[in-house]
């Protein structure tokens, strides 16, 4: 139960999913409460942004992170690795805007991973204790935190579309389970939005390389789904990421109702507006 950061640097590169630029990320090692923290190489003085549900942003169809005018995006999937490998202290150093896509899932950050290995630190391990029922909404949208021992995560989504429609799925994170039922659920989309996307300067990166896209019948991408619920599993992903802006892991029953990023980080600010809702351990 001590603080973790990975043992040796490690980077990958590929294309940013709305702003299309290529960027090269670097994974390094960093010292005991140092936390998660991104630099843009390509800015001048090389700013830093801490990882905190605080310095989230609004932003459209990803989680973004600002601090002094200047931001990161996208940095959900490679958080839900982070968190899932219980890494505590590491610097991401990233030279654009945001983070690389990838296959549109959390898999090519958890093999970044476990490349670099795992380095135990001499400083026990905090951890965010949930104490009482924490709940926020946005319509038929909401998500909440409840107590307990484990840190575990329940989904809901419901699409009118016969490929989605009603689908539901509960992680315990624990024992590699985020390895073998989420990590390599990706991102979706729909055919009918990319334009619409496309024209707001989004999703200029997408493809069917690194997400799913649905018309209005079935999907698109020659290989198929890589699980039936791969959709809920992904939100789960997103959750697992979103909410690693905590800063710390979180003990508790996280449960989402068709939730998105900016209802995720409204749960965290919620939860952080009462200190009677959580205790550090």
């Amino acid at each position: 139960m001590t603080q973790i950061t990975i043992k040796r640097a490690v980077n990958a590169s590929g294309v940013g999913l709305h702003s299309g630029k290529k960027v090269t990320l670097t994974l390094h090692p960093a010292a005991v409460d140092h936390g998660i923290v991104f630099q843009r190489l390509d800015l001048e003085g090389a700013p830093k942004i801490h990882a905190l549900w605080d310095r989230a942003t609004e932003s459209q169809l990803c989680t973004m992170i600002a601090e002094n005018d200047v931001s990161v995006a996208t940095i959900e999937h490679l958080m839900a690795a982070l968190r899932a490998a219980s890494i505590d202290n590491v610097l991401v150093t990233l030279d654009g805007p945001e983070v690389p896509i990838m296959d549109g899932s959390a898999e090519p950050f958890a093999f970044l991973l476990s490349c670099a290995g795992i380095q135990e630190q001499k400083a026990p391990k905090k951890y965010l204790r949930i104490l009482k029922t924490v709940t926020v909404s946005d319509g038929d949208k909401s998500a909440s935190f409840e107590p307990g021992d484990v840190p575990a995560y329940e989904f809901e989504v419901d699409f009118d579309h016969p490929v989605i429609g009603h689908q539901e799925r509960r992680l315990t994170l624990v024992n590699g389970n985020f390895l073998t039922q989420v990590s390599r659920a990706r991102t979706f989309g729909f055919a009918h939005e990319v334009e619409y996307m496309r024209s707001k300067g989004l999703a200029q990166g997408g493809s069917l390389d690194n997400a799913i896209v649905l018309d209005r019948e079935k999907v698109l991408n020659e290989n198929g789904l890589r699980f039936s619920d791969e959709f809920v599993r992904h939100k789960i992903l997103d959750a697992v990421g979103d909410l690693y802006l905590a800063g710390v892991p979180i003990l508790g029953l996280y449960k989402g109702v068709k939730a998105g990023h900016a209802l995720n980080n409204k749960l965290l600010r919620a939860v952080f507006a009462d200190p009677a809702n959580y205790q550090i351990i």
